[in-house]
């Protein structure tokens, strides 16, 4: 199996679940997310994100994470969160903790953007450090609010670090959704390039990143620039996710 816009010789393939698909070409891993439909994020994906990670760790030079035409991530999946409270909270608790696994990665990682990222998919775009989107119709953003949900401190801290700080307050408080555009004015995404560039733009950024970052230099500083944020994420996590799952 070989990715569209992956170029080279695909050293390793895995067929993780039928929402995901993983493989490294030319020392570059690449995760897929894939569900047919809105790329919904429930158990099956964020434990393919994670074994993307620590494959990647071992055996890349840098990780891509990508979606599906027109939708990188809409989030969590509703059908869980509608089980009640206490799932909501088990889900997005362990979500939260994959976005800070992502956020700490001991490699590069390089989100290619393909179209609407909702919720967990912004979160997910906050975590990686290069983000490249999609010239598409749609929506970046944290929606949390407009659906009746507060937003947990793992994903304001996330945003705080990452966004523009003139436009925090509407991308958290005010549930702002960007078009991608806006996204890379507001700080979710780095770049917009044509979507029938952007998987090319993706492994190229990630091949250079590969060869140009010293593994030992990048986790000192990783650990230097972004462990205060991991430790607060984790340390506030049980307490604060309480409060998740309930719809006004």
């Amino acid at each position: 199996m070989e990715l569209a816009g992956v170029r080279g010789t695909c050293d390793t393939v895995h067929s993780m679940t039928s929402k995901t698909s993983y493989e490294i070409a030319d020392g570059v891993a690449v995760l897929r997310l894939d569900d047919g439909k809105a790329n919904a994020v429930g158990y099956d994906t964020i434990a393919a994100v994670d074994a993307a990670i620590e494959d990647a760790e071992q055996n890349a030079g840098a990780l891509v994470i990508t979606g599906r035409e027109g939708r990188f991530s809409a989030g969590f999946d509703l059908g869980v969160i509608a089980e009640g409270p206490e799932a909501a909270r088990d889900l997005v608790a362990t979500g939260a903790r994959t976005a800070a696994r992502l956020y700490g990665a001991a490699v590069p990682v390089v989100a290619a953007c393909t179209g609407h990222a909702i919720a967990f998919g912004a979160i997910m775009l906050l975590s990686s450090d290069v983000r490249i989107g999609a010239d598409v119709e749609a929506k970046i953003g944290l929606i949390e609010v407009s659906i009746g949900m507060p937003l947990p401190i793992f994903a304001i801290e996330l945003a705080r670090d990452r966004l523009s700080p003139r436009h925090f307050t509407a991308a958290t408080a005010l549930a702002t959704a960007y078009s991608p555009r806006g996204a890379a004015e507001a700080g979710y995404l780095d770049e917009v390039v044509a979507a029938d560039e952007l998987e090319d733009a993706a492994m190229q950024r990630a091949q250079a990143l590969a060869a140009h970052v010293r593994r030992t230099a990048f986790g000192l500083t990783r650990r230097t620039t972004r462990q205060k944020t991991i430790d607060r994420i984790l340390s506030t996590l049980d307490e604060d996710i309480q409060s998740f799952g309930v719809l006004d």
